[in-house]
């Protein structure tokens, strides 16, 4: 059974640099990932919603990033079997994130 995880970063930019940014890290970790991850998935579905789809060691991760106003939010179904790695998962995504977008207020 699929888990719902969800991750809030706090950040100080514009819409526009954090799209740039998740853009940017997008082909970044398309050519670092490309061979151990396999295809990464991702495209806007309006201007400030991204929707992901991963798929590791035959596991399906789909999700969407938001950005509001004051943070990113981040939205993703964990596989029943990823499920049991939610907290590392949770706490990887909000180091990254966070090391990409966020604000001096965390």
């Amino acid at each position: 059974m699929a888990k719902k995880l969800e991750v809030r970063v706090p950040h100080d930019l514009s819409r526009e640099e954090i799209r740039q940014r998740l853009d940017d890290a997008l082909v970044k970790a398309r050519e670092e990932y490309a061979a151990t991850v396999g295809p990464i998935e991702a495209s806007w579905q309006h201007e400030d919603r991204m929707q992901i789809l991963v798929t590791v060691m035959g596991m399906r991760f789909d999700g969407n990033i938001e950005i509001f106003v004051e943070e990113v939010v981040v939205q993703l179904e964990l596989p029943g079997m990823a499920s049991f790695f939610a907290t590392k998962i949770q706490d990887g995504i909000q180091e990254r994130l966070g090391g990409l977008i966020g604000s001096q207020q965390a």
